[in-house]
């Protein structure tokens, strides 16, 4: 039974956090939350699990190294210099970061990596994604996600090939180029699909989240995963094996 601490627990993916820690047989040691400190909770924790903010991932990043404890992030919009930040701490912890922490959505990566490394670049690739109406991060981590595995079967960088916010007069599509649509509207839970389209033929590999709860199920999972591991950058591929 793993000891999982939670920072950003009043928010929704906090409060099934909880419940998935319960179902597992494991225990809640706590959160925190916006304004209060994570090093306590660190202290009587075995991972901490980080689905708060951008804002604050330095300083969870430093509450971890303290005990040595592993650390899986799962908060999305983050920058270049968020992911310094992470390449530092792995130095000295365990550190899980994911733009999505379900199971399906790793395999969906995989299965996306895949196809890009084997279709030809006259293949074009677009990923459209829906998710509720408050969400404010767009593209959502999990089309970066999706991008980034496209990327890598094309062995090509995403910030150089992707195209987004299509509006008025376009003109032609870039030849390579990677295009995302963010969809927002009432309660969805989260929808991707990749685009594979091609001369007369469209492949397209897809993921319905149906509840948030496979989001909690999967970050527990992957907690449990990186308690005793060697310091370093891990990912939810890592997890699955895959």
């Amino acid at each position: 039974m793993a000891r999982i601490g939670i920072i950003g627990s009043k928010g929704r993916m906090g409060q099934a956090l909880a419940s998935a820690i319960e179902a597992a047989g494991h225990e809640h040691s706590g959160g925190v939350d916006q304004g209060e400190q994570p090093g306590p909770l660190a202290s009587r924790s075995d991972v901490l699990v980080d689905f708060s903010a951008p804002q604050a991932l330095g300083a969870n990043l430093a509450a971890a190294r303290v005990p040595g404890i592993p650390l899986v992030i799962g908060t999305t919009g983050l920058g270049a210099e968020h992911h310094a930040l992470i390449d530092e701490a792995a130095g000295a912890i365990p550190v899980l970061q994911t733009g999505n922490t379900s199971l399906g959505v790793t395999l969906l990566a995989y299965l996306v990596q895949e196809a890009a490394s084997r279709l030809g670049p006259e293949w074009d690739i677009e990923i459209v994604e829906m998710h509720h109406r408050m969400k404010v991060d767009a593209p959502s981590g999990t089309a970066l996600l999706l991008g980034e595995a496209a990327a890598r079967g094309r062995g090509i960088e995403l910030a150089s090939h992707s195209e987004s916010g299509r509006d008025g007069h376009t003109g032609a599509r870039a030849d390579g180029a990677i295009g995302f649509a963010a969809l927002r509207g009432g309660t969805v839970a989260g929808d991707h699909s990749v685009i594979f389209a091609g001369s007369q033929e469209r492949l397209r590999l897809s993921h319905q989240a149906e509840d948030r709860a496979i989001f909690a199920t999967g970050a527990v999972h992957a907690a449990d995963w990186l308690i005793g591991r060697e310091p370093g950058r891990y990912s939810m591929q890592d997890v699955l094996a895959l």
